[in-house]
């Protein structure tokens, strides 16, 4: 198993239209959109130069809404299920177990844990 970089940043977002034009005025280009659930909503991948990848996921725009945060780090490996163990015997906590599933076209497997300060990481594969 080895790591390569991030895969992409999450950011939580109240109003996705909004956070989408800006980002899109800073030069990015979505490279990638898939549906978010089953939500009328869509998440979607702006790279803004070298791989540098933001997800944008909406939230609603609710009054219930807090401001935008960033929701997690992915970090790009060849192997999820390795890169999860890893992460528990070093003392990490488990969010969501590894998975496999498909992200619109794109074929994943990922994991989530929870760093020494309750940071969301994900290890992102993308298969095949």
């Amino acid at each position: 198993m080895k790591f390569d970089g991030y895969h992409h940043i999450g950011l939580w977002v109240k109003d996705e239209q909004k956070s989408l034009e800006f980002y899109q005025k800073l030069g990015g280009k979505v490279v990638f959109s898939f549906p978010m659930s089953d939500l009328p909503k869509t998440i979607n991948l702006v790279d803004l130069g070298n791989n540098a990848v933001i997800e944008i996921i909406p939230r609603g725009n609710g009054a219930e809404e807090k401001d935008a945060h960033w929701a997690h780090v992915a970090i790009r490996t060849d192997d999820a299920r390795a890169a999860y163990d890893l992460a528990i015997k070093a003392g990490a906590g488990s969010k969501q177990e590894p998975k496999e599933m498909n992200l619109g076209t794109m074929p994943v497997t990922n994991a989530f844990v929870l760093g020494p300060d309750h940071e969301v990481i994900e290890f992102f594969q993308v298969r095949g």
